[in-house]
């Protein structure tokens, strides 16, 4: 992209937080200044509860939209209305977990923001002070849910990109994430359909869209933006859709790209 772009979508773990750590001053910065010059989009898995804190943060301008669940959910910044919404019944998926993981937690996402979970995840996994409810798999979901969590801390990232095989799931999307990780969305839902959504409302074409993202979660976002960016600790297949690879989380890799036109 040799133009200055005119939105900018960021995912949020591994590309402006490190997984450990928290958001540096040069990234908050840099976002800061960008999101005075054009509209900057958070693209995350995150649910709308632990999305709109690291909004306010980086203090997004009122009026702009985030897109969180993977794509499933549009909102509209800082009111949290749902300008677009994907779900799904996710019935079928719960049960062949549990024969294929017997040993795995999963979660969906409540209405107020909290996670209906069947064994309480590790602390951080869900965001910061995530509100947790320990229910049965029956009670897991029993309405349709824009997506749900599968986790496994025994297992490796590896494990679970068999695991997602074995599955055999149809009528869903999937993405396995940085560790045990796999996320479950409705049939073809990723980022780029909620990024659809919030450029159709702001105007804008994706041609000028910059997209920064370091997961298998973002590889369709990276694709639809016209210049997509992989974080320097991405999986190959996130750098391979990529049109440039930057420096990882820990060297703000995602400040150094917004420097370069903001």
């Amino acid at each position: 992209m040799t133009d200055k772009p005119t939105v900018v979508a960021l995912d949020i773990d591994g590309t402006l937080i490190d997984h450990d750590d928290g958001l540096s001053p040069a990234v908050i910065d840099a976002v800061r200044r960008t999101a005075q010059q054009v509209p900057v989009v958070l693209a995350t898995g995150r649910a709308w509860s632990t999305t709109a804190p690291i909004a306010q943060r980086l203090r997004l301008p009122a009026d702009g939209f985030v897109v969180c669940s993977n794509g499933a959910r549009t909102m509209r910044y800082p009111d949290g209305t749902v300008v677009d919404e994907r779900t799904f019944d996710p019935a079928t998926v719960i049960r062949s977990v549990r024969r294929y993981a017997p040993n795995a937690r999963m979660a969906v996402e409540d209405a107020d923001g909290s996670y209906l979970v069947t064994a309480p995840f590790p602390d951080g996994d869900l965001g910061a002070n995530a509100r947790m409810r320990v229910v049965t798999d029956d009670e897991l979901a029993p309405q349709p849910v824009t997506r749900l969590i599968i986790r496994d801390p025994e297992q490796s990232e590896s494990d679970f990109v068999q695991l997602a095989e074995r599955l055999g799931l149809h009528g869903v999307s999937y993405f396995v994430g940085w560790t045990a990780w796999l996320d479950i969305a409705p049939e073809g839902v990723d980022k780029s359909t909620g990024l659809k959504v919030a450029l159709a409302q702001l105007d804008l074409d994706p041609s000028g869209l910059l997209a920064i993202g370091d997961g298998r979660n973002d590889i369709e976002m990276l694709t639809y933006a016209g210049h997509g960016v992989a974080m320097g600790s991405a999986p190959d297949e996130v750098k391979l859709a990529a049109d440039e690879v930057t420096k990882s989380v820990q060297d703000d890799g995602a400040a150094a790209v917004l420097n370069r036109w903001f």
